[in-house]
C-alpha cells in the first residue's frame, strides 16, 4: 500500500480494478454462451428450415419492394394531376 495516497483513494482504485475484472469476466462468459448457443442451433435447426426462412425473406423483400413501387407511382400520379390542375387554372385566368 502507498502511504502517500489517502485511504479513500486506495480503496477506490481497488474497487475500480475489481469492477473492471468482473466486467471482463462477464463479457467473456457471455461470448462463450453465445458461441455455444450458435453451435446448438446449427445442430438442431435442419437445413430445410433454413432454406424456407431464406425463401420467406426473399418473398417479403419482393413484396415490400412492390408496395414501395406502387406507393411511389401513386404519389407521382397525384403530383402530375395537381400540376395539370394548376396549369389549367393558369390558362383559364390568362384567357380572362
Amino acid at each position: 500500500m502507498d502511504d502517500d495516497k489517502p485511504i479513500t483513494e486506495q480503496a477506490m482504485e481497488t474497487i475500480t480494478t475489481a469492477v473492471e475484472a468482473t466486467k471482463d469476466a462477464a463479457v467473456a462468459a457471455v461470448k462463450k454462451v453465445k458461441k455455444a448457443a450458435k453451435k446448438v442451433a446449427k445442430k438442431v435447426a435442419p437445413k430445410k428450415a433454413k432454406k424456407a426462412s431464406k425463401k420467406k425473406a426473399k418473398k417479403a423483400a419482393k413484396k415490400s419492394a412492390k408496395k414501395a413501387a406502387k406507393k411511389s407511382g401513386k404519389k407521382a400520379a397525384k403530383k402530375t394531376a395537381k400540376k395539370a390542375a394548376k396549369s389549367k387554372k393558369k390558362t383559364r385566368k390568362a384567357k380572362r
